[in-house]
């Protein structure tokens, strides 16, 4: 990823590989799980995240599997992933943390 940081789509996908590996639409709910509904995967949207992920080496291809009739794909969080997924939650962190100090300075000065 570049140094501006990762895309939240980006962040929200390794987010949710983070603990399993996940099929396309597991992946889709679950990040609106993490986002509490307020990101909404759609597919084409989820396979281009997935894509530019995989080709930074981020996530990979876990397995395939027939169900009902159509293949799943389960993808999985690989570890330069997992590094790159905690230096972004250390980098949001931190700027939380600056925006937070700068609102408790505002309340404090009086400022409105």
């Amino acid at each position: 990823m570049n140094s501006r940081g990762m895309t939240e789509q980006a962040f929200l996908v390794l987010t949710a590989l983070a603990d399993e590996s996940r099929h396309g639409y597991g992946i889709v709910q679950e990040v609106e799980r993490l986002s509490e509904g307020r990101v909404h995967l759609k597919i084409g949207t989820l396979y281009g995240v997935l894509d530019r992920l995989a080709a930074d080496r981020l996530l990979s291809l876990d397995r395939e599997e027939a169900h009902q009739g159509r293949l799943r794909r389960y993808y999985r969080l690989t570890d330069e992933g997992a590094s790159a997924l905690a230096a972004e939650a250390a980098r949001l962190t931190e700027t939380a943390r600056y925006a937070t100090e700068r609102l408790r300075a505002r309340h404090a000065g009086g400022t409105a």
